[in-house]
């Protein structure tokens, strides 16, 4: 079974919700248009990474941390609201699978807490998965809480049966062995990394999984941040490229079908055959043939974990 992907590192309307799920309908629409079945949006593509984290200066910068924190909140993505029914209208008017990677709003509990999430809708617009990345990297962890396992799922697709885990998570071996263990064919990495070190972990993961790889970052200047953020001027120098996208696809033999598409906020496309992944594994097969369950064993808790049960 051939798929066509299409990978898309266009950029978004930082700190918008509105206006990037616009701009997210016009890709899945052009890229339907070609004839793609299954779309992979960034890391945190609604309203946009939090890029000014890695800038800021600690210690003096808490008056504007708090200020962008207060916008990313307010146009953060709250599944329970239908934040993202124009994406699964979209889906299943286009008979595509969508994987994008968002701000998602607990609105449950906290009603403050955000997470790094990335959702699976599928071509009938189902909401097929919701991961919450588990551990935020580095100065993420002052804008994200830490997600559970819940999501820790491989769902079939009409591409192949699909798993994500959401950029730096791919450097987590028991993370990818998880999603090894349920017969995933495309491994799908949202991202904000991008370089020669990222090109090279991901050529690993397909080596080693015997799955497709589709990975890509936003690919965003200077010029694409709207001028409504806060000190933008002192943040971003002008014309500068803030990340250079590099949207890519593995083959499951670690070969590059596609990109990297460096400093190009397009869409980027490819054919995959799942069939491809399941020849990979005829020899290395980590959680099959070249697996030692009697020496090594992996338990991983799905349970959702909530912070209060009430009682009648």
């Amino acid at each position: 079974m051939v798929a066509k992907v299409a990978v898309i590192a266009k950029p978004p309307v930082l700190l918008d919700r509105r206006a990037t799920i616009e701009r997210a309908l016009s890709a899945i629409d052009e890229a339907a248009a070609a004839g793609a079945t299954l779309m992979v949006f960034p890391e945190a593509f609604v309203p946009g990474y939090p890029t000014w984290i890695w800038r800021l200066r600690p210690g003096r910068d808490m008056g504007l941390a708090a200020e962008l924190h207060g916008r990313l909140r307010n146009n953060a993505v709250d599944l329970s609201r239908g934040d993202l029914h124009p994406i699964q209208e979209a889906a299943e008017k286009r008979h595509a699978a969508i994987v994008l990677g968002v701000t998602e709003l607990d609105s449950e509990f906290s009603g403050t807490t955000l997470f790094n999430t990335v959702v699976v809708i599928g071509p009938d617009g189902a909401l097929l998965n919701r991961h919450r990345k588990l551990m935020p990297t580095n100065p993420e962890r002052m804008v994200w809480g830490m997600g559970d396992a819940s999501g820790l799922r491989v769902v079939d697709t009409p591409a192949g049966r699909l798993g994500a885990l959401v950029c730096w998570e791919s450097y987590m071996p028991l993370a990818r062995y998880a999603l090894y263990a349920q017969n995933i064919e495309i491994y799908v990495a949202p991202t904000w990394d991008s370089g020669e070190n990222w090109l090279a972990s991901m050529r690993h993961i397909a080596r080693e999984g015997g799955c497709w790889v589709v990975a890509t970052a936003t690919a965003l200047q200077s010029q694409d941040v709207p001028e409504s953020v806060p000190e933008r001027e002192r943040l971003f120098d002008p014309d500068e490229w803030i990340n250079d996208g590099d949207a890519l696809v593995i083959a499951p033999t670690g070969a590059i079908a596609a990109g990297p598409a460096r400093r190009d906020p397009k869409i980027l496309y490819a054919d995959i055959d799942v069939e491809a992944a399941r020849r990979a594994r005829r020899s290395l097969d980590v959680c099959g043939q070249y697996a030692r369950p009697d020496i090594f064993s992996l338990s991983v808790d799905r349970r959702r974990l909530e912070p209060v049960t009430f009682g009648r």
